[in-house]
């Protein structure tokens, strides 16, 4: 006879919006002085808050969406649905987010912002639509899985370069420099999976 699984204890407010607002700096590359100057925060404030040591005003958690690229609402928009096991992202309802490329023309949504405190995947809805831009290349622990749903790319990994359109899927290490080299058909829509994963 097998025993079911013990509902882990729900979160408390502030321990729910210390891992939002902790897991969406992380997720930029961004350090705690950075966000906490830009936010007009101490640093010492921001780690508070990170680690559910203190309330905070919501005066204070817009400006640190503000500074994050976070819509305030989805700094709430799971803490209800903690119990359930699993997540639904209705089509559009990804949240949109800042990362490395950003600038260049791709539009990052993330699908599954309802991970728990440990991060151990990503799943991103990518667009890009400008075939003129030169992109950057990427690099990260883990290992990425990337699959074409509109469009045609030319994809470097390291020294190697992958022709892909609609349906075809690339797995890799991503430790390895990797990124967009050339958009041979635009718009491009791709759905691009990160293992954070140390087993």
């Amino acid at each position: 006879m097998t025993n079911a699984a013990t509902p882990e204890p729900r979160l408390k407010i502030e321990q729910y919006i210390g891992i939002q607002i902790k897991r969406q700096r992380q997720s930029q590359g961004l350090k705690i002085a950075d966000v906490a100057r830009l936010a007009g925060i101490s640093q010492g404030m921001l780690s508070k808050i990170e680690n559910a040591q203190v309330s905070t005003s919501l005066e204070t958690l817009n400006r640190l969406c503000d500074t994050l690229g976070m819509p305030m609402s989805r700094l709430f928009s799971q803490f209800d649905q903690q119990g359930r096991d699993a997540l639904l992202v209705k089509a559009g309802d990804g949240m949109e987010v800042v990362r490395r490329g950003t600038e260049k023309g791709h539009t990052y949504h993330l699908l599954n912002h309802s991970r728990g405190p440990k991060k151990s995947m990503e799943a991103y809805l990518v667009a890009m639509d400008d075939a003129s831009e030169e992109f950057p290349t990427f690099s990260h622990p883990g290992t990425e899985f990337i699959h074409v749903l509109q469009g045609h790319i030319v994809y470097r990994h390291g020294n190697h370069l992958y022709e892909l359109g609609p349906g075809d899927s690339l797995t890799f290490d991503s430790d390895i420099p990797h990124g967009p080299e050339k958009l041979l058909e635009v718009p491009i829509q791709l759905l691009s999976i990160m293992n954070y994963s140390s087993d």
